[in-house]
């Protein structure tokens, strides 16, 4: 069965189950040599996308994934809710190091320049399936104080009557 390593939202195994329940959790581990970033500021969530890439110049880099047994109709879902075939994410192997030893996996990376800030409601969303996945506190604590973009009702927008 193919290894999806999730390294966004997709962390959240609770977010997981609606998107791909056939497919549970199976380990987490860390993608050395890589670096998370972000890309795709003109198609993204209120702001740039979740997105890694190798990092070359410092190979000390790593980030954290969670790792899922995936079905072959869960990985369809999972494509077509990734954007797949609107071009916004591709599908890419990877070398995850995990406690079991190495695994290879695929995951999603953003079709795209790098560059532009998340929302900072995105960086919450991410810190929270991380911290939910077992992420090292550090890991979380650095999701959290990520540079974002504030996202709200600008100056001369009504904020709503909720009590």
């Amino acid at each position: 069965m193919p290894i999806y390593a999730a390294y966004a939202s997709n962390m959240d195994p609770a977010q997981m189950l609606e998107r791909a329940p056939h497919s549970p959790m199976s380990s987490t581990g860390w993608l050395h040599g890589w670096r998370l970033t972000f890309a795709g500021d003109d198609i993204g969530w209120e702001g740039s996308l979740a997105t890694v890439t190798e990092d070359r110049q410092h190979p000390e880099s790593k980030v954290f994934v969670v790792l899922y047994d995936v079905t072959a109709e869960d990985e369809l879902n999972l494509d077509r809710w990734e954007g797949t075939e609107l071009g916004v994410h591709r599908k890419i192997r990877v070398r995850v190091q995990t406690p079991a030893g190495p695994v290879l996996a695929w995951l999603y990376v953003i079709d795209g320049y790098e560059g532009g800030l998340p929302s900072a409601r995105y960086l919450g969303v991410m810190a929270d399936a991380a911290e939910v996945a077992d992420a090292p506190a550090d890991y979380v604590e650095r999701l959290r104080l990520h540079e974002a973009r504030n996202v709200g009702p600008g100056p001369d927008e009504p904020m709503d009557n909720r009590s």
